[in-house]
Parts: structure tokens; sequence; C-alpha cells
């Protein structure tokens, strides 16, 4: 304080003994605090003011604290240092500032130059940032300007459409009403004509409307031009309304000006209705239409009203066997609401998920206006075999000519000699137990394609399989043996298929051989041949040796010519399935004879419940193909599973159709196995034939065989051999080797597994050792028949037949004590012994049956009394014994009983 000339001292110092200090306006506020576990604190913070610099005059930097008894002193002089000579603003603001110290002893505390620096560092700052404001305001204040005058404009567009648009209505009324009007004076001027009557009341308030909308118009019409004419002045309200908007600054986001809001208008109240931009933003009152609304109404005016009643589309609606509501009213374009309505009229209550059936469909959619076309599941069939219009490009074909026959007529050793083969010696036993398919060349040229089929009675669905796919039947007949019961088969097989017939007499070389008697028996079945009158063609051959060969041939090619068979090679390829097999290195082997049309490799085929491609095509020789035509037979690799023998095969477009169709008539198989063992009939018929096999004996069985051909006729052979009694249950049968799964299935099922031309692979083996099942091996179809038959015939009832022994008159019967009753007889017929069966008669009926328990002669056991004498009898169980009574004894035998 005692240093008070020192000018370096900014310490602001008062003669008072309070300091003089500047400080920061302070606010103070509570806020709660949150902690976990909701514990709260309230905690209190200040908030301190930062000073907002505005474009005002430069501020003093220091105050001076004056007494009002105190004057300012002069200054003292000083001089100017030599350091700073030119005269700069911050010696200019320094020669400005009064002395520090003032009347009172108060020294204030001058500014450095660099706090004086920053000071006007901030203010040039705060005038640019109010100037960069006052250029933005500009901007919104002239695009919201721009957007005020173009609503503007368009609600001005908007109000002279309405004007236009009413003043043509009232006109159109106006025009109504007089056209009314003059047709009412007409029709009185006809009769008693009426004078004019003044316009109503209504009338004229119609016209009213139209004068006062012309004036409206005009006025209207007239305002924007003055309101360009004249110049814009800003009204004294806007003053207070920039005053009152507030601007909104977010970072990133446009600057947006918030106006207040309008006040009311007189006494009027403004009916906002729906906020929207257009809403919002006008000036007046009144709410105008918009421009989409109008064009509505425009539409509307033109016939394309929402009410109007639009034509009803009918479609073809395609129905399957079952379809739900849904898909149903999908299918119309309908409502499913409106479909189920129809239903609850007819009386039916359903949801929009239940199934109906086609014919409750076809009504639904025909009551709607659509038509119907019924589908069925098996329509994923139509088209495939059969096709018509497509036989254009006709070339000739071979032959297929089927060999049939009884069994051992030499049929294989024909073709063998025809083929230069050996057929027969790879069959078991020296008979034919498969089908096979050969081609072989004329001596013309021509091919002709042989299908072999065994003689045996168990394969009779080979012999009819090879004459549905035949064109000429050749029967062989043997000289020496004559028309025997297949040759009769085979007859009648062709006749079914409705093919011509070559007999071929053979074995003519054999010394008892009498071609003759072949001739004659073929007469008792409709079949005369050539040399005796008839039409049917027949040659005399002779296997062995080689005897007419040609000429058989010739006689085929002869028929052939007649029939003129033709096909057309360029179409997908069709034929069916002469045999089928597994083949472990190959997989499934399916013999095709090719119909019509070219079977290539990469095919897609189906067969039956099988599908693939063809991976490749072998011919009788085994060698590889590249495509197969008309009647050519060829080995077919590429199915997924073995085909049943008898199926048609036929190329498709795409595997999905493959697999649709294989999927149909997989879906039909299971149907019908099910169909058979849940034994779904519940007539009286069915009921009774169920109650007659239920104490039925099962013999059951798994049977593997090579082909699907020998396993059919192994099943076929077996299913004669049931009787009301035992029957023959196949638990399964298939083609290949037997496996492991196969011994299991024969285990779980108490079944006796039978291998026919297969054997049982490693593990198969091993599995059935384990389980000790035994596995029975065939190569010959006899053999098993008649082992399964041995079989079956052990499981029969024994016949019981009763030999009469003779009879015995009661006399008298004895009470004996600890025996019971023993009845005195005497035999009157035959021998009675111990132990036989007995029947106790009484007036001609019987009353008891059972066994003689002790035959006595005297106080003996004896083991039989002849006729004329007298033994005591006790029954067993049976005490109810009179005088008088027949006895009569017999015997029971059981007799074995075969299939």
């Amino acid at each position: 304080m005692s240093e008070t000339k020192d000018t370096g001292d900014k310490t602001l110092h008062v003669a008072s003994a309070k300091t003089l200090t500047l400080k920061r306006p302070v606010e103070q506020g509570v806020v709660r605090q949150s902690f976990s576990h909701g514990r709260t604190k309230q905690v209190v913070v200040e908030k301190v003011k930062t000073r907002v610099l505005g474009p005002g005059p430069a501020v003093k930097p220091a105050a001076r604290v004056e007494t009002p008894a105190a004057k300012p002193a002069a200054p003292p002089p000083q001089a100017p240092s030599s350091r700073n000579a030119p005269r700069t603003a911050t010696t200019a603001r320094a020669a400005q500032t009064p002395d520090p110290r003032n009347s009172a002893g108060v020294v204030l505390r001058t500014l450095t130059d660099r706090e004086i620096e920053i000071r006007e560092r901030a203010l040039s700052d705060a005038r640019g940032r109010e100037e960069e404001e006052r250029r933005q305001a500009e901007i919104d204040a002239k695009a919201r300007a721009e957007r005020e005058a173009q609503e503007k404009i368009e609600r001005e567009a908007a109000e002279a459409r309405k004007r236009e648009e009413e003043q043509r209505r009232l006109q159109e009324s106006e025009a109504k009403r007089r056209s009314e009007d003059e047709a009412k004076r007409r029709l009185d001027a006809s009769g008693n004509p009426v004078p004019a009557a003044p316009p109503s009341a209504p009338s004229a308030a119609l016209r009213r409307p139209a004068a006062e909308a012309a004036t409206t118009t005009t006025t209207t019409t007239a305002a924007p031009a003055a309101a360009v004419a004249r110049p814009v002045t800003k009204p004294a309200g806007d003053a207070e309304e920039e005053e009152t908007k507030r601007i909104i600054r977010r970072p990133g986001m446009p600057i947006k000006v918030v106006l207040p809001p309008r006040p009311v208008r007189g006494s009027e109240q403004k009916n906002r209705g729906r906020l929207t931009v257009t809403s919002a933003t006008a000036e007046e009152g009144e709410r105008m239409r918009s421009e989409a609304s109008f064009r509505r109404r425009q539409q509307r005016l033109q016939g394309k009203s929402f009410g109007q009643v639009k034509e009803k589309l009918a479609r073809e609606v395609i129905l399957p066997e079952t379809i739900t509501i849904q898909e149903l009213a999908n299918r119309m374009s309908e409502r499913g609401v409106d479909v189920i309505k129809l239903l609850m009229k007819q009386g039916q209550m359903h949801k929009i998920t239940d199934v109906i059936d086609a014919d409750t469909a076809q009504l639904v959619a025909e009551e709607l206006g659509h038509s119907v076309k019924r589908v069925a599941e098996s329509d994923v069939e139509e088209g495939l075999f059969d096709t018509p219009g497509e036989d254009d490009h006709l070339v000739s074909r071979p032959p297929v000519v089927t060999i049939m026959g009884h069994v051992d007529h030499g049929k294989t050793s024909l073709l063998d000699a025809i083929r230069q083969a050996n057929v027969v010696s790879g069959e078991a036993g020296g008979i034919t137990q498969h089908i096979g398919a050969y081609q072989v060349v004329a001596p013309n040229g021509a091919p002709i394609t042989f299908i072999d089929t065994p003689g045996h009675a168990a394969f009779t669905a080979m012999r009819a399989r090879g004459a549905k796919v035949t064109d000429v039947v050749v029967l062989v007949v043997a000289a020496d043996d004559g028309v025997m019961p297949q040759t009769i088969e085979a007859i009648n097989h062709a006749r079914a298929a409705n093919v011509p017939i070559i007999v071929a007499i053979n074995k003519i070389d054999k010394p008892d051989a009498k071609p003759e008697r072949v001739r004659s028996e073929l007469l008792q079945y409709e079949v005369q041949v050539e040399s005796m009158g008839g039409e049917t063609l027949e040659v005399e051959v002779s296997a062995l040796k080689r005897t007419n060969l040609d000429k058989l041939l010739e006689l085929i090619a002869l028929q052939a010519e007649l029939l003129d068979l033709k096909s057309n090679p360029d179409r997908p390829a069709e034929g069916t399935v002469i045999e089928a097999r597994l083949d472990r290195g190959r997989g499934p082997v399916a013999t095709v004879l090719v119909q019509r049309g070219t079977m290539r490799v990469g095919d897609i085929i189906v067969a039956g419940s099988q599908s693939g491609r063809v991976r490749a095509l072998l011919d009788d020789k085994g060698a590889n193909v590249t495509s197969a035509g008309p009647s050519f037979p060829v080995e077919v690799l590429g199915f997924a599973g073995a085909p049943d023998a008898g199926d048609r095969v036929a190329v498709v477009e795409s595997e999905a159709r493959a697999r649709e169709i294989t999927e149909y008539r997989e879906r039909l198989k299971r149907d019908k196995a099910a169909a058979r063992g849940a034994g779904a009939g519940r007539s009286l018929v069915e009921m009774m034939s169920q109650l007659k096999t239920a104490g039925l004996k099962e013999f059951p069985l798994v049977i593997k065989g090579d082909v699907q051909g020998s396993v059919e006729a192994i099943i076929s052979a077996l299913e004669k051999l049931n009787t009301d009694e035992v029957a023959a249950r196949i638990v399964h049968a298939g083609v290949g080797g037997i496996t492991e799964s196969d011994i299991a299935l024969a285990e779980a099922s108490g079944a006796v597994m039978i291998g026919f031309n297969v054997r049982a692979h490693k593990e198969a083996r091993e599995a059935s050792e384990r389980l000790g099942l035994e596995i029975r091996y065939y190569n010959i179809i006899y053999n098993l028949v008649d082992d399964v038959k041995a079989a079956m015939s052990g499981l029969l009832a024994p016949t019981l037949r009763e030999d009469m022994l003779g009879n015995a008159q009661i006399l008298e019967v004895f009470n004996i004590s600890k025996v019971g009753k023993v009845a005195g007889c005497r035999v009157t017929d035959g021998r009675v012994e111990r132990g036989a069966n007995v029947r106790l008669i009484r007036d001609n009926v019987v009353v008891h049956e059972g066994k003689l328990s002790t035959l006595k002669r005297f106080k003996d056991e004896v083991k039989e009394v002849v006729v004329g004498q007298e033994c005591g009898m006790a029954f067993e169980n049976y005490q109810d014994m009179r005088a008088g009574d027949v006895i009569e004894c017999y015997r029971v035998e059981e007799i074995k009983r075969s299939l």
C-alpha cells in the first residue's frame, strides 16, 4: 500500500479495508444424481454465465470506482519513449487511459498488450459470426418468401379451379332446369296451355350464386395484377414477427425458422383439420382443395368411379381331387370369406384351411361364375405313352418273335441253333428259367428279334409278358410228346395278344416222332395248319440236326412282311422291361425291348416306380452301343433301383417330371399295400372271410433271386400252394445277393431264408451263423417248390379217423368205496380195450364221451375183453351210469396230410 507510484503493480488496491473484485454472475441449481442399488443424491451445481460481446462500442479495459465527492485529477505529462516512436493503437489507447490513481486513492489495474489483443480478436470473431448469421437469415427469409409465393400461387389456382367447377355445376343445373321448364311448357301447350310462371325461389337462388361467382371470378382475376403492380410494403405486424421468430440451428441440419402462431382473425375460428405443409403455411383460414383431390373428382366425373361395379372376370379353375378352401379362393381370385359364406349357405361349416372334395369345389366355382377343369392325381402320367400325331416319318422295323411252348420241347435249343450259341448249358437242370432277348440276322439280311420264354408252369407271367410285346409267336411242339398244358397256355396267350402263330414241330429226328399227331391235336384248340387246309404256318425242324432252320426264318420274314411293321425312330423311346436284376458290380440292370422311338445314352427314363439316367446300353452280345432303335433289345444301366419285370419304359424330358411320376407310383403302391394289410373292407362277406382265416397257419419266407422274373415265378408258384389252413407268407422278396439286413428281417419275423441262384454276402453268412439261421440255396424251381410244399404240409393238422372196436351193455352199477361207481357190463359186439375212447349212449342219445379208465375181468385188470364175456368198466371223471346204457368203444387214428 505504501508504494503507490509503482506502475508495474497490477493489483487492484482500495483505500478501504475491503478489496474490490470483478466476479461473473453465478446461477445455482439442484441436480439429483443416481447411483447403483437405487441410491440418489442431490448436488448443488453452479452455472457461470458467459459474457457475450456485441457489436457496440469497445469495452473499456478497466473500470473505475469513483466516489461522489472526489474529482478526477489531471494526468501528469509523460514523455514518449524512444523505442515506441510510432503511434499505435496500443499507445493511443494507453494515452486515453485515465490515471490509475484517483482522488480517493484507488489504484486501478491497467490491461497488458496481450489482453488487449485477445479482446480485439474476440470482438472481431463476434462481429464475423453476427455477419454470417445475418446473411444466413437473409437467405432463409428469401427462400421462405419464394416458397410462400409459390404456395400462394397454387392456392389461387386451386381456388380458381374450384370456382370454375362450381360455376360449371351451376350452369349445368340451370340448363337442366330450363330444359325441364321447356318440356313442361311444350307438354302443357299440347293440351291446355299454362302461362309461364315466374321463376321460383330456388331457381332464383340458383341463379344468384352464378352471378356472384362471376363477380368473384372477375375480382380474383384482377387481384393478382393489382398485387403485382403495387409495391410490396411490409406491414407493421411484421416487425413484431421478426422480433418473436426463433432461429434453430443444429449441427449437420439446415437452419429452421419457427414463426409464432397467427392470431385469430375476428371472431371466426380457423378450422385447421389435417395438418399438412400447405395448411401450416397457408395465410387464409379457409382450407383449400388439393390438386390430387381435384384429379380424383375429374376421374369420377369421367366414369371411373370407385363405386362403379367392375366387370367380373371368369377364370378357368383347375381342380384336383381334393383342395383347400384357401387354395380354391386363390385360383378363382376371390376372397376366402366369400367362399366360406357360400358354403355356409349350403349348410356346411368350414374353416379356410379345411380340405373339400372336387365336387364341392366345382359347385362353388360355378356358383361364382367360373369354369372348371377337373384333373386327377393320375394325370401326371398323361402323355407319357402312346402319344398320337408323332408318327410322321415311319420306317420299317425288325419283327419281334416270341418262342413259346411246353417245358423240355426244345425252345432254347432251337434258338441256340439259330443264334449258333449255347444258352442251354448255362441253365441249371437243363431247363430255361430266365427270359432272354436276342437279335438274329435272317438269310435275307433282315434282323429278327427273338424273345425266349421258359416253359415251366411257374413262369406264366413271363410267357404273358412275351406275348404282349411280340409281333409273331413261334409255338414249339415236340413231335414225340404232342400238345401239353403249357402248349395250350401259349396258344391262349397268343390269342389274347392277337398275334399270328407259326407252329414249329421240333425233334423230328427222334425215332418215335409223330408230326401228324401234333397237327391233329392242335385242331382241338382251333389251330389249323396249312397242310390241313388252315392259315397257320408250320414247319418241321430239328434243333439237334439243324434241320429246316432257314425255312423257319423265311416264314418269320414272310409273316413280318405281311404285317408291314413300321415305327418312327425320331421320337422319344418307349419300351417294356423284359427282365431286371441287381448286379453287384454294375447296380440295377434292366433288359428293355425298345418298341417305339430311339433310346440314347444320357436319356432320362422312367419304368414303374423307378427312374434314372441311361449310363450305358449293352446289346445281347455284351457290346456297348450308343443308341437302340425300335425292336432292339438292350440292357440298360442307370436305374436307381431294379424295376419290376413287365413295367413300361418311357423317356421323359426332365428329372422333375420323372421324379413326379415315380413319387406318384410309389405312393400308389404304398396305398395298395396298406389296404391289403389293413383289410379295409367291412362288408359281411369280408368279415366272414376274416373269421374263416383267423386260424390260418402261415409259413413265412424271405426270398432273394437273381432276376425279377424268377422271383415273380417263385411267388406265383408258392401262392398256388395256399389252402384254407396253411399259407405261405412272403415277408420280403427281391433281387440280388442275400444281405445282412435280409438275415435280420428273417430272424425278426421267424421266416425261412431262401436264395435262388444267389449267394449270401460274407457279412450275411456270419450273421446267419451267429443267429443260428439256416439259408436254403436253390437253382431249380422244382426243388424249391417241393421243399416248401413239404414244410407247409407239416403245418397241416392230421386227419382223425375213428376205428370202431365194439359195444357193451351195462347190466348193473356197483358203488365201491375209494373207487367210485363201476359198471358191470357184457360185451355184445366186437371187443373192448383198456384206454380206448368210449361213448355212453342212453336212449339212443350220446350223454358222455371220454376214455375207459378201468377194465377188469373178475378181480384182474385185463387189456381187452372179447364178445360174450362180462367185465367191469369205469370212466374217467364220470359217475352217472345206469343199467341198460350202451357203451360204444372206438379208437382214433391220426392220418398225416399233405398239400
